[in-house]
């Protein structure tokens, strides 16, 4: 038994350290790879915003009624009629254009709370900015993309 037990715990552990080094690997050759460019529109008021490409496909759903008048991480009150999000790690303040690749609509939005804290979710938004963007109605989650307002 335990000629058998050795080899697959060293088999495991060699499977392991291999595969972590060969994702730093591909992760140093992306970040080196990839050069990010700036984007510039006019938004609604006519100013001109820049824009700094954050993530791709990611997936965004929005916030249930019942967190409305609820006080967010960042000690604002949550109102689901304005243009906010929830997302793990970026700072509090920071502007996001959220778009939805599908239809090519968009919505900025100011991060002022935590969250999603469902596996698989990058960015909760308010329902008034989801439904902007959304192109179906009826469903509560979306693809989008995000970048972040540089000002």
């Amino acid at each position: 038994m335990k000629k058998v037990i050795a080899p697959i715990i060293l088999l495991f552990l060699f499977v392991f350290f291999a595969s972590s080094f060969t994702s730093e690997k591909i992760h140093a050759n992306l970040k080196t790879q990839t050069k990010v460019t700036d984007t510039i529109a006019e938004d609604s008021l006519g100013l001109n915003l820049k824009f700094r490409p954050y993530k791709k496909a990611v997936h965004a759903s929005y916030y249930h009624d019942k967190f409305n008048g609820r006080k967010t991480a960042s000690g604002k009150r949550f109102d689901n009629k304005k243009f906010t999000a929830a997302h793990k790690k970026l700072p509090f303040g920071t502007k996001l254009k959220v778009t939805n690749p599908v239809n090519k609509k968009s919505v900025i939005v100011t991060v002022t709370d935590r969250g999603p804290f469902t596996r698989g979710r990058e960015i909760d938004l308010t329902k008034k900015a989801f439904m902007e963007i959304t192109h179906g109605k009826g469903r509560g989650f979306l693809n989008v993309d995000l970048e972040v307002v540089k000002e």
